[in-house]
């Protein structure tokens, strides 16, 4: 169940009336795996399709579904709390968004908790509406959108598809992952940007297993949560994103090529075959160092005596990438537990990299790192300069990273040879 940290990012989620309620419960679900904090705030008509008590299950905390308590007693602490949830937010989302909503919102009128939050909340603000396809398309509606951009509002448009009244067109609530998405990048500080839109990025993720025999492997704690991130960050601010992925509990990035791999033999030719597409190359996947020389074809049954396993190096994909490199801006991880910044030096010279993100792990960082939504550390560069990255959400992190590589791809011929 998520807890109050400082490290995490408070977003106000509002939920309107549609049949697209219940996909907010996802939505939460999403955030909070992502390591935000979500309020869920509910207008009545929202509440005649989804429970309250779903969202709280979701992320422990209250519901807010009244601008006035339901008792006497709760009347003066209610009257001022759109004040107090204004003054913690960091993000208000509305997802899904109905018309009604936005001409509210559009008109400043505030009749319930969530309009009235709006009004106190100076903040980012992103709006997912779904409704009916005329409705989308009403000049009142479009006129609405258009005022809300004007002032600073992310919209993410809805999709196009069959609805829930039988009408195909525009007007079904957006992809989870991409509001998602979008939702951390206003958090970020900024609205969704296009600074890669020529690059083809190719990232591995997550672990890697060496079988030992059918049934044992050697692995390690890698969650690929850091280079999901990373390349759902990269599809966000327009490039293409070829995603090598190890064995992973995670939902692929929306709009992400995905190519599955199990060892690091795999990920090794994966990676060759599609370098030559690639202009931006970033090896998050914790690859295992050694594998077993050979693996037993049955199961091996435990005996009395020792047992020794002999293992052999797998090929360093990071090393080969480098030695082929060209043009290409290639980022390397280093996930290290002391002596951190003099490791991640010698790797970034050794693999011939750009840029180098070193993550302590361990006992001095056990809030980040393997199967943490929080990461920290550092972005060494080739010129030895390091920038330290304090703990914050893994899709943050992403966030900084990407800008540094937006910047290193300025001064690079965009068509690397291999």
């Amino acid at each position: 169940m998520p807890t109050d940290s400082p490290k995490q990012r408070l977003i106000v989620l509002g939920v309107t009336g549609g049949i697209a309620a219940y996909k907010a419960a996802e939505l939460v679900r999403l955030l909070t795996d992502r390591g935000h904090q979500v309020q869920v705030v509910m207008t009545d008509s929202a509440q005649r399709f989804v429970g309250p008590l779903t969202f709280a299950a979701l992320t422990g905390k209250k519901v807010i579904t009244n601008l006035f308590g339901e008792t006497d007693s709760e009347v003066s602490d209610s009257s001022i709390e759109h004040i107090a949830v204004a003054q913690r937010a960091d993000l208000l989302l509305v997802a899904p968004a109905t018309a009604g909503i936005l001409a509210k919102f559009t008109h400043g009128i505030a009749d319930d908790f969530l309009t009235t939050i709006h009004l106190a909340y100076d903040g980012p603000v992103v709006v997912a509406p779904a409704m009916n396809s005329n409705m989308w398309k009403h000049a009142a509606t479009q006129s609405n959108i258009a005022q809300l951009t004007a002032r600073g509002v992310t919209v993410v448009d809805p999709d196009s598809g069959e609805l829930a009244c039988g009408m195909v067109g525009p007007g079904r609530l957006a992809d989870i992952e991409q509001i998602a998405d979008v939702a951390e990048s206003a958090l970020a500080g900024r609205t969704r940007t296009s600074d890669l839109t020529s690059e083809t990025v190719l990232i591995t993720a997550g672990p890697t297993q060496e079988a030992i025999d059918p049934v044992r492997f050697i692995a390690n704690r890698s969650s690929g949560r850091m280079g999901y991130a990373l390349a759902q960050e990269a599809r966000v601010r327009g490039a293409k994103v070829i995603l090598v992925s190890g064995p992973v509990s995670l939902a692929p990035p929306s709009g992400c090529e995905i190519v599955p791999v199990e060892t690091a033999e795999q990920m090794h030719q994966a990676v060759l075959e599609r370098l030559s597409e690639s202009t931006i190359f970033a090896a998050v996947a914790a690859v295992a160092d050694y594998r077993p020389r050979t693996a037993a074809p049955a199961k091996l049954k435990k005996q009395d005596s020792s047992f020794t396993l002999e293992l052999e190096p797998t090929p360093d994909i990071l090393q080969e990438v480098g030695r082929l490199k060209g043009a290409r801006t290639v980022i390397g991880f280093a996930a290290e537990t002391n002596d951190l910044l003099e490791h991640a030096r010698t790797k970034l010279a050794a693999k011939n990299c750009d840029l180098i993100v070193a993550n302590p792990v361990g006992a001095d960082a056990l809030e980040t790192g393997f199967g943490s939504p929080q990461n920290q550390g550092w972005l060494v560069d080739a010129t030895g300069e390091a920038t330290e990255l304090a703990p914050m959400p893994k899709r943050e992190m992403a966030v900084h990273i990407l800008d540094r590589v937006a910047q290193l791809r300025k001064a690079v011929e965009p068509a690397p040879t291999r």
